[in-house]
């Protein structure tokens, strides 16, 4: 692979570069600066736009299907969907049939997608099952290559449980990825409980139902020590109760999905399953807090919250439909369209790119000369729509089919692949 990308804008040390031109060869950034000469055997990119080449991005949490789900989502159509959203890494969770519970399923996961332009790395189950009662084989799937442990979409309820993970966690320097929900506080819940619940008629989900989850977690985690993600707050006291943790030195992190940063319940007026997520989208004062979260550093990265769905799972009467959007291929365009005031492109690199490797202790793609390229290339004002057709996912439940976008990613370049990429 000889590849010169002419005049693109460059994420380096934390700050967008002056255009310049990037030499790829054999998998590594060979040169890079202005006017790099030309070689019969490279393949020249030249762009009518203006073009962002960042380390490529991270995505924890997503869920893939496989096994037992394939029909959902596999893993070579999760590795498409990253792709053309510009993510060379997915952490994905362990809620398969069966979960990644054990090192064999660790192993699974690593040699079905050995050879995809993008990495997936493991997050263990916390529990057998991901049932929630008997702790899983946490040291062998860490031994084997597991990044964290969760039991992702089935949050954790019983304190005793996650209070021996964390302890026995610790022996290894592991990480715990908690979703804080109560299912009990929201149970029947459809949607986040306030005026527009009230006035569509839906039980809602109160935030409560997520604030006792974080309250519970952090006591936790204060009590046995270790190491605490918070995956996917929503409200705007659990901002406030991780912002105060940090300040008090626990050994807490915390992320969010970016449809809740963009969009609010308001959203649900028209009883469009598509909108039905979890965490659910709340009012505009959650959502402004969650943004003070992102921009403060509460909140260190942002996740796609890709959870898949058949046809039949979504086009259902809104009480019946699951909950849960596709993600990975339209992140950068709300980040453009919707937070462009929030997210500038050093904020975007971090909160998409460094901060989720960092969480989870994993080297971060450099721009660099002689650096191993893993890179993806946005084009940051083209204007866009995304068709049914067009999406790579194997799934299409997306509430953002036919609205204009802002902000496209064009492809990546990583593990010696070109994905996408056209001129």
């Amino acid at each position: 692979m000889h590849l010169l990308l002419r005049r693109v804008r460059l994420l380096t040390n934390g700050h967008l570069s002056e255009p310049q031109d990037l030499r790829i060869q054999d998998g590594r950034i060979a040169a890079i600066g202005p006017l790099l000469p030309s070689d019969p055997g490279a393949r020249e990119l030249s762009f009518a736009e203006e073009v962002w080449v960042m380390p490529g991005w991270m995505d924890v949490g997503a869920q893939v299907g496989e096994p037992g789900y394939e029909y959902r989502e596999d893993l070579h159509t999760a590795a498409q969907a990253a792709a053309a959203g510009g993510f060379t890494a997915l952490a994905p969770f362990p809620n398969t049939s069966p979960p990644v519970d054990n090192k064999g399923a660790v192993a699974f996961l690593q040699h079905k997608t050995a050879g995809l332009p993008v990495r997936f790395y493991p997050i263990g189950a916390l529990s057998v099952g991901t049932a929630g009662k008997d702790l899983a084989e946490l040291y062998d799937m860490h031994s084997a290559g597991a990044v964290a442990f969760s039991d992702g979409h089935q949050p954790v309820q019983d304190a005793g449980l996650l209070l021996r993970a964390l302890q026995y966690a610790q022996a290894f320097d592991g990480r715990l990825l908690d979703w804080p929900f109560h299912k009990g506080l929201a149970a029947g819940g459809q949607m986040h409980e306030g005026l527009v619940s009230t006035r569509l008629g839906l039980r809602g989900i109160p935030p409560l139902a997520e604030e006792i989850a974080v309250q519970r977690s952090l006591s936790l985690l204060e009590y046995a020590g270790g190491q605490l993600h918070l995956h996917l707050l929503s409200s705007a006291k659990s901002v406030a109760l991780v912002r105060a943790a940090k300040a008090a030195g626990l050994a807490v992190t915390a992320s969010a999905a970016v449809l809740n940063l963009c969009f609010t319940d308001e959203q649900l007026q028209g009883f469009d399953s598509l909108w039905k997520v979890l965490p659910p989208l709340r009012d505009e004062a959650h959502r402004q807090a969650l943004l003070e979260g992102v921009a403060d550093g509460t909140i260190d990265f942002l996740c796609t919250n890709h959870i898949p769905w058949h046809i039949e799972a979504k086009k259902l009467e809104f009480p019946y439909a699951e909950a849960g959007a596709i993600g990975l291929e339209t992140a950068f365009a709300l980040c453009r369209t919707y937070l462009a005031d929030v997210l500038t492109p050093e904020m975007l690199a971090e909160k998409w790119a460094v901060a989720p490797r960092r969480v989870l202790r994993l080297s971060v793609p450099e721009i660099a000369v002689g650096a191993a390229a893993e890179l993806a290339l946005f084009a940051p004002d083209q204007l866009w729509t995304l068709e049914e057709a067009n999406v790579r996912s194997r799934s299409v439940n997306t509430p953002l089919l036919g609205r204009p976008l802002r902000g496209r990613p064009l492809g990546i370049i990583a593990q010696h692949q070109v994905v996408g990429i056209e001129v």
